[in-house]
């Protein structure tokens, strides 16, 4: 697909779970060891982008996964992400928490979008922000490629919004699978590393 002209006003900048709870080593899948290097390079990568569109009259949404507290503050947890992610437990993902929160390198955001799937549009009010802003393109960077940035990607598209997908402002646990991902986006999408997308912003301004 041929890169997309950005109106820097009617674009936003969206992260999908950069959070305490995936990239800090205190959060929860830093405590189980669980991580990638790919993974923590990427809000550095991602900064500069934010920093560009906002002091263009840009937007940045955060989308965090939320895992909602449920009787006696255990998490309401869909079965197959329990079977997959055991160690998660009570206080994890929790609305208000610290590893529910944005990373201190891209906080704060301009509007934070709780999440409980892996798109960010699936029951929140992400839609209703950006009709309400008027965007009509989206950047999207996050964790991970192949879970809620692809997913994220796909109802972006059904619902007739324009996206460019941040080729290394995005990553995977397992980097063929990261790699697959954007090959199989690529109908759907405009891929573009972080540079490439700085440098379309910079010069469609």
């Amino acid at each position: 697909m041929s890169a997309p002209r950005l109106d820097p006003k009617r674009t936003a900048l969206l992260t999908i779970d950069l959070q305490n709870d995936f990239l800090h080593p205190d959060g929860a899948y830093g405590r189980a060891g669980q991580g990638a290097p790919a993974i923590a390079a990427l809000p550095a990568r991602i900064a500069p982008l934010r920093d560009a569109l906002r002091d263009r009259g840009g937007t940045y949404v955060s989308a965090q996964f939320t895992l909602v507290p449920g009787p006696g503050g255990a998490p309401l947890i869909a079965p197959h992400l329990k079977a997959l992610r055991p160690f998660l437990g009570k206080g994890d993902f929790a609305p208000g928490a610290f590893g529910h929160n944005l990373v201190d390198a891209l906080a704060p955001a301009d509007y934070t979008v709780e999440k409980v799937a892996y798109s960010a549009f699936y029951q929140t009010r992400l839609e209703y922000i950006l009709r309400a802003l008027d965007i009509g393109t989206l950047i999207v960077g996050g964790i991970v490629t192949n879970g809620g940035v692809a997913s994220t990607l796909r109802d972006a598209h059904l619902r007739n919004i324009d996206t460019v997908m941040l080729t290394d402002g995005c990553a995977a646990f397992r980097d063929d699978v990261h790699d697959a991902t954007i090959l199989s986006l690529g109908t759907v999408t405009h891929p573009m590393t972080c540079a490439e997308a700085l440098k379309l912003l910079e010069t469609t301004t």
